[in-house]
């Protein structure tokens, strides 16, 4: 006051002057009617002093969801102002931060919630754009001379520091109910002068980067909307009538439009300015990739203009980061692969992708160190690529990523490399990260899976044909861990045509094998899986090759069994098995015990559970005898599936308590061996052998294979489904 800069004293002041000169009740109330005439006020819309620059944004009519965050907001303003429960501290003022993504519509639902906000907070409501994504923001100190000019402090008054002209907008704001709306901010220095201190004020806080600096603030991260939500906006914009006329085309919409808010009101806009034209017309345009970001404008709404304000804050290397991981396979992506593309070491990489979380540009997942783009996003970075990069520059990064994803997939799956002659690792091109044991190999390559797989591709189109074959052949026993992939068929087609591209007849042969198998067991398509033995057995003999012949034939008979065909598959396992005993080798031993435990199994399906059983056993003697130069490790797993076959046999021979056993160490040894989906199809054998003896165990087996069958998303969960539906049928009481 003696400064001039205010005109009246504060609320507690006046309070602690009238305790201290023991004031009587009605000389304080004369005291502070006294002191209240010079404290400023808020201009209004009809002061002398003209219209108010602060007031809120117009609330916009079609606003959709948002309630659950909406309600956590009103929740806050009704606590505002409550003292702690001993009246010895302040109440600090609250502040909401909300962030996310652009076009997120973060600025509309701060509007939105101020508006519904606005009661709770009689002694003024103020927005400020702080211009976050301007060249040249607003300033804290020209937001803070904004602010105190709405409060009625005359320009000259107003402190020159910033600090001192935030001090005073905290001692004004001390006592009264404010609602204060800061709208795109940057960063924290430039929000937390303008915030208040204690006191029932509320302030909002909308910014694209997450803030992470600011403490003790309510936060709301917005989220997409869900596909219903986009659809309720679209029918809010543009009437039930229109929409519901086109119900799918609607939908479509939503979809094509990533459930982005923004996205989905410019096609609403869009639409209500042509009143004529269809939903689905839209649709369509949208659904071609290269016009999708053409198609979402109306008027000045558009949804690359929205992204472009974000790119163009980026230092030039975190730019160049997100470009050029919008190359990247699959849904998502680790740091790895972004550096690789973008040409950074993985620490920058790892850095450009957390300035690009916080920025909200990338999304990145809750437990792992990977990113996915939103699908618009992802867009407008291919289109930056394009534009900044060009083809020759995308084409480099891409062949170096694919050859090192090719490099460190090969070296990762020789890892479960059964033959010791052949486990020579592969040169990982990164040594200091390399996964090291199965269980991490496994990881990576699970993880990777959609990275390697678009590598695998490349270097097929480019001609990289013995890199192709390499990094096939070093997935073969991978694959019969993780047989449960349909890529197997992309793998192995790959691989076959590469051979042939080489001339490579045997290599041909083996891989039209491999192919046969992944048609048979990861794809279930018999027809193909016979069209790819018969050429492998083709193939093998053109070149000699007794072995392959063997497996050719025992694929073949595999796929004829599928088909129906129990008879033809008899005669080609039993050609294939005197194909291979012929062999004096020990790929031919282990070759034999697979084409003689398939022989029992047709044999067992045939009604002849008896021969099976002798055959089985069989294999059981082999691997009790041990293949020279194959590892105990390997036997065993042959030997897990005799014991599964043997198991199998003596159910169907009704010889319930003696199948117990074998399946019980089928079972486990699987287990051992990390090989889910073949522990899980002996599971569900065993519930079958525990129910032939109404075992109390029988139904947890049965329903615990079923559910890990579902969740690693194999067809033999119905296998385990039926099991478990027949054993409840069994058990329920007859009428």
């Amino acid at each position: 006051m003696e400064r001039g800069r205010t005109l009246g004293p504060q609320r507690r002041t006046v309070q602690a002057l009238a305790q201290a000169l023991g004031l009587s009740e009605d000389e304080a109330a004369g005291l502070e009617k006294s002191a209240a005439l010079g404290r400023p006020r808020p201009r209004t819309a009809t002061s002398p002093a003209g219209p108010v620059a602060l007031a809120l944004p117009r609330d916009i009519r079609d606003f959709t969801a948002r309630g659950p965050a909406l309600a956590r907001l009103l929740e806050l303003a009704a606590g505002l102002g409550d003292t702690d429960p001993g009246g010895n501290e302040p109440t600090v003022s609250a502040v909401s931060l909300i962030t996310g993504q652009p076009g997120l519509g973060k600025t509309a639902f701060a509007v939105h919630a101020a508006h519904r906000l606005g009661p709770h907070f009689p002694d003024g409501q103020f927005a400020v754009d702080l211009r976050g994504m301007d060249a040249e923001p607003t300033s804290p100190r020209d937001a803070l001379a904004r602010l105190l000019g709405a409060m009625g402090i005359a320009d000259g008054a107003l402190p020159s520091t910033l600090d001192e002209r935030a001090a005073m907008w905290r001692s004004l704001l001390r006592d009264r109910r404010v609602l204060l709306l800061l709208d795109n901010a940057l960063d924290e220095d430039q929000v937390l002068p303008l915030l208040p201190g204690t006191g029932p004020s509320l302030t909002l806080v909308t910014s694209r980067n997450s803030l992470a600096g600011l403490d003790s603030v309510h936060r709301t991260d917005l989220a997409l909307l869900r596909r219903e939500e986009a659809v309720e906006l679209l029918t809010r914009i543009l009437g039930p009538e229109r929409v519901q006329a086109e119900a799918q085309a609607a939908r479509d919409l939503a979809d094509l439009c990533g459930h982005l808010p923004l996205a989905v009101r410019i096609a609403g806009q869009r639409l209500l300015s042509r009143p004529h034209e269809r939903l689905a017309k839209l649709a369509a345009r949208l659904a071609a990739e290269g016009r999708r970001l053409d198609g979402l404008e109306a008027g000045s709404l558009r949804v690359r203009a929205a992204f472009a304000l974000s790119y163009r804050q980026l230092p030039p290397d975190t730019r160049t980061f997100l470009r050029r991981a919008a190359l990247a396979a699959g849904p998502d992506f680790g740091p790895e692969t972004g550096a690789l593309l973008a040409g950074l070491t993985f620490d920058e990489a790892v850095a450009c992708a957390e300035d690009l979380t916080d920025a909200g540009l990338l999304q990145s997942d809750a437990v792992a160190e990977r990113y996915r783009f939103h699908d618009l996003l992802r867009l407008y970075a291919l289109e930056q690529t394009e534009a900044e990069d060009g083809p020759e520059v995308r084409d480099a990064a891409l062949d170096r990523t694919a050859r090192w994803m090719l490099a460190r997939a090969t070296a990762a799956a020789l890892h479960y490399e059964a033959h010791r002659e052949r486990a020579v690792r592969a040169a990982d091109p990164d040594p200091d990260s390399a996964p090291t044991g199965k269980s991490e190999a496994r990881a990576w390559l699970e993880a990777e899976r959609a990275q390697w797989l678009a590598a695998l591709h490349r270097a097929h189109r480019s001609g990289w044909h013995r890199e192709v074959l390499d990094t096939a052949e070093a997935m073969h026993w991978f694959s019969d861990m993780t047989q449960h992939w349909e890529q197997w068929v992309e793998v192995f087609s790959c691989a076959t045509d590469s051979a042939r591209a080489l001339g490579d007849r045997r290599q041909e042969a083996v891989h039209l094998n491999y192919l046969a198998w992944a048609h048979n067991l990861c794809a279930h398509n018999p027809e193909a899986a016979l069209a790819s033995a018969d050429a492998a057995l083709e193939a093998a003999r053109d070149c000699g090759d007794g072995l392959q012949e063997g497996w050719a034939l025992g694929y073949g008979a595999g796929a004829l069994h599928r088909q129906g065909r129990a008879e033809d598959a008899h005669d080609r396992l039993r050609e294939s098995a005197r194909c291979l005993a012929a062999l004096d080798s020990p790929e031919a031993r282990l070759a034999e015990l697979t084409i003689l435990n398939t022989l029992g199994n047709l044999l067992r399906h045939l009604g002849r559970a008896a021969e099976a059983l002798e055959i089985h056993r069989r294999s059981e003697q082999i691997c009790r005898t041990g293949v020279p130069g194959r590892t105990d490790e390997l036997v065993a797993l042959y030997h897990a599936v005799a014991r599964q076959q043997i198991g199998n046999d003596l159910v169907a021979l009704e010889r319930w308590h003696e199948a117990e056993a074998p399946l019980r160490q089928a079972l486990a040894d699987f287990e051992a061996a990390h090989m889910p989906v073949w522990a899980e199809h002996a599971r569900v054998d065993l519930g079958r052998a525990l129910s032939g003896t109404r075992h109390p165990e029988a139904r947890q087996t049965l329903r615990t294979a079923r559910d890990a069958l579902a969740e690693l998303k194999s067809p033999l969960h119905a296998e385990a489904a039926a099991a478990l539906a027949a054993l409840d049928e069994a058990s329920a009481p007859s009428r």
